[in-house]
């Protein structure tokens, strides 16, 4: 063979070579991202299967007719879910990747059917983990709940709440409104401790001083409220002006001085169980020998170290419910149980009124708060309602004594 035709016979050899090599790569890039594109869709798939298995459990179906079912508008949602559970399920709803037209109705079939506990994951366990190991509800934390979540702002709050801005369960036995809800409870909790005029009261964790006015005005009693938020002073001190009222912005592991009756509604939520003692030792050494207290508080089944992810992300940092347990350890020695009055299917009302309240009064609101927060309040307010509705947490008085009442204590209801 003539050397140019060598030549260009190696050369063609060689363009054919190139041309078969970049169809073989070009092959195999559509083979590799069909691939990929085929497992996405796969683990999409399992994911979305995976969620609807878990649903049914609680006889909810995705994309279904019912009121309690869920409305998918994102399909990233199944694998979120997975990953973080509950936290990822409300994050994924202020995002807006899913809806349900009742949120009450819907985490109601969840927790009656106990889907929280089944779906729980390693996360949880370093929740529980870091609350061991640190107090998170120190001294130097305490203001942190007053910042985060009571002082966003009080116009939030005068929109969403009664007249008196009471920001706990009301008492719904022969109420029709959440105004006359509210002040039933004040009521209830001024007699359980047997109010007189004149007598020295201290609220821990006195809100916007709803109690500490409804006290003085109807009672005639002296009273001082602490709080954490710097907001909720500013309007107590406002509301209060004229009445023998004293506002603090004060941790109650500062209070050193003595009361006729002490009371906390809605606070020891944020105490923390490495702090359930102290709390009580210092309730004991400010309540005068023959003096009541009473300690109204949300409670669960169940002694826990921490609370649900996304509650202690966007609405209550460093929270906590206490359980009937870690109250009776704390009391021991302290103090005498008179009474413990279980009224938790009242929250469920008080919620759902909030909610009316805040969905009212949104279009003046959103000027100030955008769609996403409309999105986490709702969702916030709503799972709380089905909690309530679902028996999953209760609302407690408790009655304490230092020494017994003598011939016994009197329960009202």
């Amino acid at each position: 063979m003539p050397k140019k035709t060598a030549q260009l016979s190696d050369s063609c050899q060689e363009v054919l070579a190139k041309k078969y090599r970049k169809k073989t790569e070009l092959a195999t890039h559509s083979l590799q991202q069909a691939l990929k594109t085929s497992t996405c869709i796969f683990l999409l798939m399992t994911a979305k299967q995976a969620v609807q298995d878990i649903l049914s459990l609680a006889k909810i179906t995705l994309d279904g007719k019912k009121p309690w079912d869920i409305h998918i508008n994102d399909e990233r949602l199944y694998q979120r879910v997975l990953a973080q559970g509950s936290l990822g399920l409300g994050d994924a709803y202020i995002d807006g990747w899913w809806d349900c037209p009742h949120l009450d109705q819907f985490f109601e079939k969840i927790l009656s059917s106990r889907l929280d506990e089944k779906a729980k994951n390693w996360k949880t366990a370093l929740r529980v983990l870091k609350a061991r190991a640190f107090n998170l509800q120190s001294r130097r934390k305490a203001f942190e709940i007053g910042e985060q979540h009571y002082d966003i702002g009080n116009d939030l709050y005068t929109a969403m709440l009664d007249k008196r801005m009471t920001y706990t369960c009301g008492y719904w036995k022969h109420a029709k409104n959440l105004d006359a809800a509210q002040e039933a409870k004040l009521d209830l909790v001024c007699k359980k401790i047997g109010l007189k005029k004149g007598q020295r009261v201290l609220d821990i964790g006195c809100g916007w001083g709803s109690f500490a006015k409804y006290a003085a005005e109807k009672y005639g009693a002296q009273v001082v409220g602490i709080t954490v938020s710097k907001e909720q002073v500013a309007l107590a001190k406002q509301t209060c002006k004229g009445l023998a009222v004293q506002i603090r912005l004060q941790d109650y592991r500062e209070v050193n001085e003595q009361f006729d009756h002490i009371i906390s509604l809605g606070m020891f939520e944020h105490v923390g169980y490495k702090n359930y003692k102290t709390y009580m030792n210092m309730v004991h050494r400010c309540l005068k020998d023959k003096g009541l207290f009473l300690l109204h508080t949300i409670g669960g089944d169940k002694s826990v170290k921490t609370s649900d992810a996304w509650i202690l992300k966007h609405i209550f940092p460093n929270s906590m419910l206490p359980s009937i347990a870690q109250i009776g350890t704390a009391i021991e020695g302290l103090f005498v149980m008179e009474d413990w009055h279980n009224f938790s299917t009242d929250y469920e009302k008080t919620l759902l009124a909030w909610f009316a309240n805040f969905e009212k009064h949104w279009p003046k609101l959103r000027k100030k708060y955008d769609e996403r927060f409309y999105r986490m309040w709702k969702y916030y307010l709503l799972s709380c309602a089905g909690l309530f509705r679902a028996r999953n947490a209760q609302l407690w008085q408790i009655v304490l004594s230092k020494n017994g009442v003598r011939n016994g204590y009197v329960s009202l209801r």
